[in-house]
This record gives structure tokens, C-alpha cells and sequence, in this order.
């Protein structure tokens, strides 16, 4: 059993900044880190307004407002460019960045092809890209030197999100390219850049690095050529039945219009975001929260004893493994700030909000809001059998959005992420390094600033290892 160092007894959090600073030393903050610019008073505050020169701004910290903007009238708070500025060189006009009737037309085609994937069917992707990451781990398991795991587990959701979408290991030629390229963007590309501040029309570059969109370039023609060749195998009736196949031949029930090649390309790179770079985050801190935590990974370890073969019906019994993940993703919510745009008058707390102010959702504050959370900044997978754990399920727990607009991959996550967790502690105990204590940082997701790293030792036939 490993001791725990006293330092480590409190998951690593960004610092916030003082509660008055000017507008200059803001925008430095801003643009070195969007989190830790915040003041602390919002992780109390139920609402907080920051005024700039360039835009009205309301931090949303209240369930009831959440609520509100994100599940009762989420048409009149649609999404904000102000995160799609950052986003477009990748993303280009997919459905996370769409509004309105091209959003609706778009959730028309892709919600089906979820559906009828379904996560059965998926689960062999999971199953065989988790075995291959225990067995490229077996290469480390052992050595004095740590391992950076954020690396491995973004080499694992990336092997599972190619599985799923075009049926091919990560070891494929194009999707190793495709993922070397991702983890340039990833690096170079904040939540929020400058040019979500300063509002300039579309047709303008934005403000980004020279290797943000080299590699934005990459990973879209990398993508168009396996779509292509998607698209060829439908026409030979050759294709497998894949999430990539699924949406390629699903028509709009109300146009019959099918997407073509380009947003296809679109369509591709968000599911590539949203089911890599999130599960790659949250898996990453999971492993470093439970070799922090022995004791927690010692009793995963023994209830991941019975994977023993790839059945999907084991995951139901995954139950401790699913408490760490969901608290997880309470602490590092893999996408920490959401920002919606209100399109009509509105008061919320008695101030009244104009058009065209940002509705600011803050999943980063919210999971660990000092009014809402028992010991908030803890952590402790227990608190989902608590009464205080339960309501914030219900009223303030959100890692994957909620309302119309909620994760399409929500589900997925939620097995994929306990599985490949379990996979992994049934094989391996991994140990926590007081001198490489993480902090994390948002790019696009909430990784650490100098890597996660870890010392990974075989795990003994104690628990079923294998």
C-alpha cells in the first residue's frame, strides 16, 4: 500500500486571480489561462456580471438559471461564436458550433446513427482498444522512470474513437497521422483566444498560431480522405456497419438530404473532439486522482476482477469504477466553460439582461460551488450515495451539458471511461510523484500544464491481474 503525501491530499486546483485587477493585467490572464483570470468569489457567487469594453458577460452559477438557459429555453440562448471563433478552423460548421434550423437539420441525421449504433455494438471498439493499451503499458510497468499518461490514455480514446467511427485500429497509417496532428492542435489551441474578446467579422483570420491551423489543415484533409474513402465503399456496398457509415447513409426524415463530403469532414472532427480529447482528459485524471487516493484504486482494482472477457453486460457491475469517473469528471470537467448568447430581453436575480449579452456556464465553478457541493474541492467517489451527492447530480452536475443541446456521446462516455479505468487498474497500480504534482490548465479541454506523470508498477495476481 502506497502512503499518500500529505501535499497530495486535495486534487491540484488553479488559483484564482484577486477580486479586482485591470483591464490589461485581465486580458494577460485571459489569454494565459481563461480559468484561473476568474475571480474566487464566483465559486460562491450565484450570478456575477463582468463588463468590458467589448461585451456584457453574466456568469450562471444558480441550478434554477442553468436551467433555464440550458433545458427550458435553450433557443433563446443559443450558442455564442465566441467559442466557435476558436473552434471554426477545426470544426468548420459542425454540429457544435451550428444554431437553429441548421442545428435541428443536423441533430435530424446525426441522432439516429447514434441510436442505431447503439453502445452494444460499440463496446467490442472499447474492449479491444482498452487490452491494447494495457499491453503497450506492460512496456513501462516496473521502470524507475514515470510515465507521462496523459499521452497513453489520449492514444487510447483515440484508438477507440477510430474503432468506433471507421472500424480502424489507431494503428492505421491515416489515423495515426490524424492523431499525431491532434495532439499539435490540442497543445496550441486555448478554450478561448483573443479573438473571442474582440469581436471581428467571419470573414477575418482569427488570432491563432501558425502550427494551430497547419495542423487544423492536417487533420481536416486527413479526415476528408478517409471519408472519401467511406463514401466509395457505400457506393461498392463493401462498407462496415460503423458509426462513420451510419451517419454517411442517414437522411434528414424531413429533406432526405443525406450531408455531403465537406460536412461530413465537419461532423468527423467534432466526434474526434468530443470523443477523444474529453475521455483522453477525464481518463488521465482519474488514473491521477486514484494513485493519490491507494485506497480507492486498491478497491477498483478488485471489482474490475471480473473482466474477464468482453461482455457488456459486466459493465453494470462496474459501480465503483463509475463513482470515480462521475467525481472525475466533477473536478476536471473535460470542457470547463460553456457560453450561450441571449437573443431577447431577460432578468435573472432582478438585473435585467440585454440581447446579445454571454450567458456564462461554468461547469469548473459550478461542480465545486462552496453553496451547493459537501466538501467540494475533495475528493471522494463515496458522495454519489449521499444525499448532498444525489441532488447535485440532479440540480448542479453537468460535465456533458444538459437540455437540447446535451453530449451525444454522454452515454458512450459513461462506459467507456469506467471500462478502460478498470482494464487498467486491474493490471496496474500507478503511483503518484510529489515532484510532478499536475496543474491544469484549459486548451480545449482541462489537461495538466507539464504532463501527468506517473510511475506504473505491475499489479499482483491479488486482484485477478493479468
Amino acid at each position: 500500500m502506497i502512503r499518500r503525501p500529505p501535499t497530495l491530499d486535495l486534487p491540484p486546483k488553479l488559483e484564482a486571480r484577486k477580486d479586482s485587477v485591470s483591464l490589461w493585467r485581465y486580458l494577460a490572464l485571459f489569454r494565459r489561462d481563461i480559468l484561473s483570470a476568474q475571480p474566487k468569489r464566483l465559486y460562491g457567487a450565484w450570478m456575477a456580471e463582468f463588463r468590458t469594453p467589448f461585451f456584457r458577460s453574466y456568469l450562471l452559477n444558480q441550478p434554477e438559471l442553468i436551467k433555464k438557459v440550458l433545458k427550458t429555453q435553450p433557443m433563446d440562448f443559443p450558442k455564442s461564436d465566441r467559442i466557435g471563433v476558436g473552434l471554426r478552423p477545426l470544426l468548420g460548421n459542425s454540429v457544435f458550433l451550428t444554431n437553429g434550423a441548421e442545428w435541428q437539420r443536423q441533430r435530424r441525421i446525426i441522432d439516429p446513427a447514434f441510436q442505431n449504433i447503439g453502445i452494444r455494438q460499440a463496446f467490442p471498439a472499447m474492449w479491444a482498444a482498452g487490452l491494447q493499451a494495457v499491453a503497450r503499458l506492460h512496456q513501462h510497468a516496473g521502470l524507475k522512470t514515470p510515465v507521462e499518461i496523459e499521452a497513453e490514455t489520449s492514444h487510447a480514446a483515440a484508438d477507440v474513437i477510430f474503432r468506433t467511427l471507421f472500424s480502424l485500429p489507431i494503428t492505421d497509417q491515416i489515423a495515426a497521422q490524424v492523431f499525431e496532428q491532434f495532439k499539435i492542435y490540442q497543445r496550441s489551441q486555448p478554450l478561448l483566444n483573443i479573438a473571442a474578446l474582440l469581436k471581428f467579422p467571419r470573414w477575418l483570420p482569427g488570432f491563432f498560431r501558425r502550427d494551430t491551423r497547419r495542423s487544423a489543415h492536417s487533420i481536416r484533409r486527413l479526415i476528408a480522405q478517409l471519408t472519401r474513402a467511406r463514401m466509395d465503399q457505400i457506393t461498392a456496398g463493401t462498407a462496415p456497419d460503423d458509426l462513420a457509415t451510419k451517419i454517411m447513409t442517414q437522411r434528414d426524415p424531413e429533406t432526405n438530404e443525406q450531408f455531403s463530403i465537406d460536412e461530413m469532414v465537419d461532423q468527423v472532427a467534432i466526434f474526434f473532439l468530443a470523443g477523444h480529447e474529453t475521455s483522453a482528459s477525464a481518463l488521465a485524471w482519474a488514473l491521477y486522482l486514484l494513485a493519490t487516493h491507494p485506497e480507492w484504486q486498491d478497491k477498483v482494482a478488485k471489482e474490475a476482477a471480473i473482466l474477464t472477457e468482453p461482455d457488456y453486460g459486466s459493465v453494470a457491475k462496474l459501480k465503483l469504477s463509475r463513482d470515480v469517473f462521475r467525481e472525475t469528471l466533477r473536478l476536471y470537467p473535460p470542457v470547463p466553460m460553456m457560453v450561450r448568447q441571449s437573443r431577447c430581453p431577460v432578468t435573472f436575480r432582478n438585473r435585467k439582461i440585454a440581447p446579445g449579452s454571454q450567458m456564462v456556464i461554468s461547469p469548473w465553478h459550478l461542480h465545486r460551488h462552496i453553496r451547493l457541493w459537501d466538501n467540494p474541492d475533495g475528493f471522494d467517489p463515496s458522495r454519489w450515495h449521499s444525499e448532498n451527492g444525489k441532488a447535485c447530480l440532479r440540480d448542479a452536475y453537468i460535465p456533458f451539458s444538459t437540455g437540447a443541446r446535451v453530449c451525444i456521446g454522454a452515454g458512450f462516455a459513461m462506459v467507456e471511461g469506467p471500462l478502460l479505468l478498470s482494464l487498467l487498474l486491474k493490471s496496474f497500480r500507478f503511483e503518484a510523484l510529489s515532484e510532478h504534482r499536475p496543474t491544469p490548465v484549459p486548451h480545449l479541454t482541462v489537461r495538466s500544464n507539464a504532463g501527468n506523470w506517473l510511475k506504473i508498477h505491475p499489479r499482483s495476481a491479488e486482484f485477478g491481474a493479468t
